[in-house]
């Protein structure tokens, strides 16, 4: 959940300021499209809309907005990386003299990494629903 959001009937009011862009950038969250205009998220599902103010448009700022919008997102990477690299390094220093080492410890990196970059996020995520 994110603090401040408005939900908006679409039976009540159609609601789009003119100026408004569709995008890419943010977590759809089931949405059908979404829209910035300026600060302004709006996300527009079939039976309503939900908009909220970030506090960083991410298309001017786009790292302003990973840190003070999204800061699940770059605690997740940081996380993922740094396990990862960890993982990788450890187990070729266990494996090196085995033929297929690297690749071995690299994907297992990876894995790691993927798994520790999702929990980091969604544990994130959860604690900004409190």
């Amino acid at each position: 959940m994110i603090w401040d959001e408005i939900e908006i009937p679409k039976e009540v009011r159609h609601f789009m300021p003119d100026e408004s862009e569709e995008t890419v950038l943010g977590q759809k969250n089931g949405a059908t499209k979404q829209y910035r205009y300026g600060n302004l998220h709006i996300r527009e599902y079939d039976d309503k809309y939900l908009v909220h103010m970030d506090k960083v448009d991410p298309r001017q700022d786009p790292l302003g907005h990973l840190i003070h919008d999204a800061p699940e997102i770059l605690i997740g990477i940081a996380s993922g990386i740094i396990t990862g690299k960890k993982v990788a390094s450890s187990i070729y220093k266990l494996q090196k003299n085995i033929p297929l080492s690297k690749s071995t410890s690299i994907l297992a990196g990876l894995a790691v990494s993927a798994i520790t970059g999702y929990a980091s996020y969604s544990f994130i995520k959860k604690l900004k629903e409190f």
